[in-house]
């Protein structure tokens, strides 16, 4: 590991707003860790954070937590969001299949999965976040009929999605083939990952698919 990352993972120590691999708060995120009785959104492979600190800025009455296992990035979300006094937005070091582990029943309101690695191997199917796998942890964690969000550059992982959620009987909320040609970005909040506009001075299409879970 560089001393870059060495220096940013001893100050991510400090952070009253990230947890890492820590249960402590299962059951009682709102009231312990956000000091409110807020509804909790969560964004899996948050990265850098970008949907969960957008969102949190334009939903003060709601609460946010970042999701995914690379510190490094985390550092960047964590570190903004303090710097900017967001304190309705956390973030947690974890592997999204140990959700269960640090969630109850019920506890999450909503989910955005912002732009993920597709695994587009066959052999890495049950990896993908909208796999059945995790359509199945989603579940012990969620209300029922709860909306889980997913934003994409990938036309692999948006149609398997989209067979997931019919071979699931899930119902779809929301689908944009082509978030941008079809103008429903101010849809999605206008908010864009680092990765989205990557992807967008590269001409790729932003896919954009919601359904209950």
């Amino acid at each position: 590991m560089g001393k870059g990352k060495l220096v940013k993972w001893e100050l991510m120590k400090s952070f009253s707003n990230v947890i890492e691999k820590d249960n402590q708060f299962k059951g009682n995120w709102a009231k312990s860790f956000f000091k409110n009785e807020n509804p909790i959104v969560v964004e899996l492979a948050c990265g850098k954070g970008d949907y969960a600190i957008g969102m949190a800025k334009l939903f003060p009455e709601k609460n946010f937590i970042g999701i995914d296992i690379k510190g490094n990035r985390l550092f960047t979300g964590a570190n903004t969001a303090k710097s900017e006094g967001l304190y309705n937005v956390g973030f947690l070091r974890t592997q999204i299949d140990h959700l269960e582990d640090y969630f109850e029943k019920g506890e999450i309101s909503e989910i955005w999965i912002t732009f993920p690695d597709p695994f587009p191997r066959k052999g890495d199917i049950k990896k993908r976040l909208t796999s059945k796998k995790f359509i199945e942890i989603y579940r012990k964690i969620l209300f029922p009929k709860t909306t889980v969000n997913l934003k994409t550059d990938s036309q692999l992982l948006y149609e398997f999605t989209k067979e997931t959620i019919e071979s699931e009987r899930l119902t779809t909320i929301k689908d944009f083939p082509d978030v941008y040609k079809m103008g429903k970005n101010e849809e999605l909040f206008g908010i864009q990952t680092y990765y989205e506009k990557m992807h967008i001075l590269d001409n790729r299409t932003i896919h954009f698919i919601s359904f209950e879970v």
